[in-house]
């Protein structure tokens, strides 16, 4: 199943901890599809995902706003 979370107009760490906090309440394989544009969002996932186990299956650009779809692992 794939959540959406939009995080635009908010600044690191707070995309981040919104996806952790997302993250938690969903089920092992769940996907979270993101929405962001702090430019800091970037190295942010991509470095959230590696330290938590999760998998980043995408990152595609739509103008300002960065999409990342995550799957939760167990």
């Amino acid at each position: 199943m794939i959540h959406d979370l939009d995080a635009t107009g908010l600044l690191c760490p707070l995309p981040v901890l919104k996806a952790r906090k997302r993250l938690g309440a969903l089920a092992a394989g769940d996907r979270l599809r993101m929405r962001a544009d702090d430019p800091a969002a970037v190295i942010d996932v991509p470095h959230f995902c590696a330290q938590a186990g999760h998998t980043l299956l995408e990152r595609t650009q739509d103008g300002d706003v960065q999409i990342y779809l995550i799957e939760k692992s167990v």
